[in-house]
């Protein structure tokens, strides 16, 4: 699909996954309620060294236990709702919902790393559209200050369950592998220079 094609599907709703899929422009989008959403910029050499460490932990202690992916991989929600998670873990006994598409339904975990191009998708409507979906749990790392929000579904919305920070042991009542700390994360981010 040419990029004058795609730029026209951004102001299009009503969008299929069809749809979103036949796009090959050499971007990446969300599937949002059946509108596309640009993903750009791509996300920050911090925001990588991050989502690195966490796969790192998260195959060191869940492994056996859990699929464990990193973006870009589609979270096929719905027909009209695909979304693109940093991280996602996928409990071995549901490994029926993975198929070449990609995740078709809801992940026990998924995870986003903070950007400024996405705080607001991140932090309010994807808070919605997870819990819409039921995504049993919620993570939210702040890259600057190396905080983890941890949400826990309750019923149809999220609940703020944890705040994680420092040498506090990162743990969850779903998903009881889990073993690291936001320091174990953030000690082996270098620095960067702007």
């Amino acid at each position: 699909m040419s990029e004058n094609s795609s730029n026209d599907k951004l102001k299009e709703s009503g969008l299929t996954y069809e749809d979103y899929a036949s796009i090959n422009d050499g971007n990446y989008y969300e599937l949002a309620g059946g509108q596309l959403e640009l993903m750009s910029p791509v996300p920050s050499t911090v925001h990588q060294l991050i989502s690195f460490e966490m796969q790192t932990h998260f195959a060191h202690s869940c492994k056996s236990n859990y699929i464990i992916l990193g973006a870009p991989i589609d979270v096929i929600l719905s027909s009209s709702e695909v979304r693109q998670p940093d991280l996602i873990l996928v409990h071995r006994n549901r490994i029926n919902i993975l198929s070449k598409r990609g995740i078709e339904g809801a992940p026990d975990l998924v995870v986003e790393i903070l950007s400024l191009s996405s705080l607001k998708r991140d932090k309010i409507d994807k808070l919605k559209t997870y819990a819409h979906y039921q995504i049993p749990e919620y993570w939210i790392v702040e890259p600057t200050s190396g905080i983890l929000e941890e949400y826990i579904l309750q019923g149809n919305k999220y609940e703020l369950f944890n705040v994680f920070q420092g040498d506090e042991l990162v743990n969850s009542p779903n998903i009881p592998c889990v073993s690291f700390t936001m320091a174990d994360i953030m000690d082996n981010i270098p620095d960067i220079k702007d």
